[in-house]
């Protein structure tokens, strides 16, 4: 496709790839755009985006742009949209969402954090693109701006550390509870129909005032997906925050859904106060 200069995307916060290449994990294509024979029974379909084996990656707004959807279907899983001017790009089969539904967003911004897979669609004034055409485009946006002195692209850099929970040995049910449910609980959560315990506030407040005092924070240079500047030091930190956050997650399920782990003795259930 031949873009037109209504098709050039235009974005004050500037430019940035979806996601950033990281040592030792290179990121290949797994699936490409339009109709594609199986090959095991010959049937043929088309396949309305693009897939990347990126594991967990980080993801970024490319522009500046605002949430138009955020949901999950058979198909997609859990997926976003956002829309760039007339442009709406989605990630599907996410892992993670760190944004909300009408959330505006500038390019580099981590707005969520993929599965095993990433799965991309592309669409201007309603018609479906393929996706490569639109990153190429993207990508020439960001070597256009470069080459004029202006700062084109933003960068991002996932915390590089193992963070350990006490959950660690739930973490595959816990993911796919999530797929299930993350959506629902943070609608809920804006919407105030599920309100945070007040000891999980306070112990959050808690865990940032004694990594504030320690000087976890600003250790390294803040990245969109980084903003305090964590690194090794602050691991422990990490870990508390993760697990209050997990236990949140498993609380609201308990208490909106009742739905528990599978490893949750009939004892712990019982300390969940029932549904109001």
């Amino acid at each position: 496709m031949k873009y037109t200069e209504e098709m050039i995307l235009q974005s004050p916060s500037g430019y940035c790839m979806p996601f950033e290449e990281e040592k030792n994990k290179e990121v290949t294509l797994s699936k490409g755009y339009g109709e594609l024979k199986d090959a095991v029974t010959g049937e043929t379909s088309f396949h309305h985006g693009i897939d990347f084996h990126a594991s967990h990656r980080p993801l970024a707004a490319v522009a500046s742009g605002v949430v138009s959807s955020i949901g999950t279907d058979k198909e997609h899983g859990v997926y976003i949209v956002i829309r760039y001017g007339k442009y709406e790009v989605t990630y599907a089969h996410l892992a993670n969402i760190f944004i909300r539904f009408g959330q505006k967003v500038k390019a580099g911004q981590t707005v969520a954090i993929s599965g095993n897979d990433l799965h991309m669609e592309v669409a201007f004034d309603g018609e479906e693109l393929n996706p490569i055409e639109f990153l190429t485009m993207l990508y020439g946006n960001i070597q256009a701006l470069g080459k004029s002195g202006h700062s084109a692209a933003h960068e991002f850099t996932p915390f590089d550390g193992e963070i350990k929970t006490r959950y660690d040995r739930d973490k595959e049910e816990i993911e796919e509870l999530m797929l299930r449910f993350l959506p629902v609980y943070m609608e809920d959560l804006f919407r105030g129909e599920y309100i945070v315990p007040e000891y999980t506030e306070q112990s959050l407040r808690n865990v940032f005032t004694v990594g504030a005092a320690k000087n976890y924070f600003f250790e390294s240079m803040p990245s969109m997906a980084n903003p305090l500047g964590i690194g090794s030091r602050a691991l422990p930190l990490a870990g508390k925050v993760q697990n209050l956050l997990i236990a949140d997650f498993l609380n609201y399920l308990a208490l909106r859904h009742n739905v528990y782990l599978s490893t949750m003795s009939e004892e712990v259930k019982k300390n969940f106060n029932p549904r109001q």
